[in-house]
């Protein structure tokens, strides 16, 4: 079986709007399953550089799948493997959500593969 990987990863300076509010931090932060393969998210680390705690959300196909927290000046990391199968003509997004007001960065690592 040959895969392919993909990679959602960059450094993101924040202005949270609310833990409840997680909206798109990047347009690099999304991918869409090409046709022909399925999409497997294998893992997700961050890092928060801010004072509070902070959530990244995995969104497939406009709806939250996963509410992932990344704790204050902490990281996390989350191994997804075999978790779902991402259909060709899926989308998955990365959202985050931090408490009004504050500023930090994220860094983040997201990992994918085309089966």
């Amino acid at each position: 079986m040959i895969t392919t990987p993909r990679f959602l990863q960059g450094a993101f300076a924040f202005e949270g709007q609310g833990l409840d509010k997680p909206a798109p931090l990047h347009p690099s932060l999304s991918y869409s399953v090409p046709e022909g393969v399925t999409g497997q998210v294998l893992y997700v680390r961050a890092g928060n550089s801010s004072d509070e705690l902070a959530t990244l959300v995995l969104v497939f196909d406009g709806a939250p799948a996963r509410w992932l927290p990344v704790g204050a000046k902490s990281d996390m990391h989350v191994s997804l493997r075999v978790v779902e199968d991402l259909l060709a003509g899926s989308t998955v997004e990365l959202h985050f959500g931090a408490p009004a007001g504050t500023t930090g960065t994220l860094v983040v690592d997201c990992g994918l593969v085309e089966v």
